[in-house]
């Protein structure tokens, strides 16, 4: 006999606080379960519910530390198929190791493909993503995989700002697509910046296609890592005579001297989503705005084995 009526959400240490803004947003509390530490530092997980029969969900963005969250979701999954779950769901808002998503060059790995690999192999049933930085992931997995977009969050929020004769600005040819559906929505146009690649860490804007002068100016990109990228397209857009310059992207990694730079950079404001927690690194110029919402019911629908895609026509 099934209880796949009963479901519940679980949470690893990677971002407890948006796991617990998806349960509010549905009216539930967080499942109760510990994941704590052995002193030799192994991960140690109990769930303190009876899960048998029952749809489980984990919300567990794999952020850096990346090993770390990534080793407590496998954990967690392990724990849950031992108790009989009936179906367990990875929520994973953030997917670490997504641009290691080919091979860029000789004797390199695909390790975006590897952690699908562990994944599954852990026996999770599906998953659920937000904004991948490579689509072509959800075909690493041989389960299903929901894929949501944090766009209508972000783009209510800069629609509000009533920003003038804007134009969204993608700050490298990889990001045109995500910056076209942002122009879309806006009703703006779109201009894009060839960059050229010094180093993992550094890049510099060559060339910006597309007139910005006098307008505002929306940068958007899916993440934020160290920042260069960013910082080269906000430096790019001041001497092309833009007006104001926004930063937009959903996952704010900002690793290393990310938020000097973007400090240094000075945008009017950078917009990001909480699907990463930002403890520390929180300052006057960054907005974060919550998709729990989305997210909630996201997983309410894959519960109720209701459509995800209407969410976003």
């Amino acid at each position: 006999m099934t209880r796949r009526n009963v479901f519940h959400i679980f949470t690893g240490n990677a971002n407890p606080k948006l796991a617990q803004d998806i349960a509010s947003s549905l009216g539930m509390r967080l499942a109760n379960a510990e994941v704590n530490r052995f002193p030799d530092g192994e991960i140690d997980v109990k769930v303190h519910e009876d899960v048998r029969g029952a749809d489980c969900f984990i919300v567990q963005p794999t952020c850096p530390p990346v090993n770390e969250n990534l080793m407590e979701l496998l954990i967690l999954v392990d724990c849950l198929r031992r108790a009989s779950a009936d179906r367990i769901t990875a929520v994973i808002p953030y997917y670490g190791y997504a641009r290691q998503d080919r091979k860029a060059e000789g004797r390199v790995p695909i390790t975006a493909k590897l952690v699908a690999n562990m994944l599954m192999a852990s026996r999770v049933d599906r998953a659920l993503m937000m904004d991948l930085h490579a689509t072509q992931i959800q075909g690493f997995f041989d389960i299903p995989v929901d894929h949501v977009f944090a766009a209508p969050v972000l783009i209510d929020y800069l629609r509000k700002k009533e920003p003038s004769d804007p134009v969204i600005l993608s700050p490298d040819v990889g990001s045109i697509k995500q910056a076209r559906a942002y122009a879309k929505r806006l009703k703006a146009s779109l201009a894009v910046v060839d960059k050229r690649r010094a180093s993992p860490e550094e890049t510099e804007a060559v060339h910006l296609i597309g007139e910005v002068r006098n307008r505002t100016v929306i940068v958007v990109d899916d993440m934020i890592s160290t920042g260069t990228t960013i910082a080269e397209a906000v430096r790019i857009s001041r001497e092309n005579g833009a007006k104001d310059v926004y930063v937009c992207a959903t996952h704010a990694v900002l690793s290393g001297s990310a938020i000097s730079r973007l400090e240094h950079a000075a945008p009017k404001e950078c917009v990001f989503s909480d699907t990463i927690p930002l403890k520390d690194k929180k300052r006057d110029f960054i907005t974060v705005l919550s998709v729990a919402g989305l997210l909630g019911e996201a997983i309410r629908r894959i519960h109720l084995s209701e459509s995800i895609s209407k969410l976003f026509v």
